[in-house]
């Protein structure tokens, strides 16, 4: 058995997408994806990127994906790698692709001077806990993650356009 690393590519959106869905279905938020695959393509291979992809191959077959981008910690003074996504079909589960993946992240945070590399996990998630506890990974107790989106977002973005008007 061969475990491989690759970037992925434009020509990669629709395994990609097939990945996020399979993710969305592990966690049970299957309803929750509402991505247009060319806006995706777009945002991950268009003139921004927004974030890189790579994906995890077992014998020339593609059976996971990592999905990343960089954050800033105004602390270190350096950038850090943010972990969005990384799933591994579950019949490949057990191989060490998951450690492949996080390992080859971890190399590129090394490489590219980051201070860390950190993800967010559901805490229902008893399997993946355990296994990121096991590569050295610890809780970040006293941090809360916060949201805005939707209607709350746009409310919130519409307070900027009020503050340029009184200026």
């Amino acid at each position: 058995m061969t475990l491989s690393i690759r970037p992925a590519t434009r020509g990669d959106t629709g395994l990609i997408a097939e990945l996020i869905r399979a993710l969305a279905e592990y966690e049970k938020l299957a309803g929750e994806v509402r991505f247009d695959e060319a806006v995706l393509a777009e945002k991950l291979f268009g003139a921004r990127p927004y974030a890189e992809v790579v994906i995890g191959e077992i014998d020339g077959v593609a059976q996971g994906f990592a999905l990343f981008f960089h954050n800033f910690s105004t602390f270190e003074g350096k950038p850090g790698i943010y972990l969005e996504d990384l799933f591994v079909r579950p019949e490949a589960r057990g191989s060490g692709l998951g450690k492949a993946l996080l390992s080859h992240l971890a190399a590129l945070a090394v490489e590219r001077d980051c201070a860390r590399l950190e993800w967010s996990v559901l805490d229902w998630n008893e399997p993946s806990i355990g296994f990121y506890k096991a590569l050295g990974a610890r809780f970040m107790d006293e941090w809360t993650v916060m949201r805005v989106d939707g209607a709350a977002l746009t409310q919130l973005g519409a307070g900027a356009a009020t503050l340029a008007e009184k200026a």
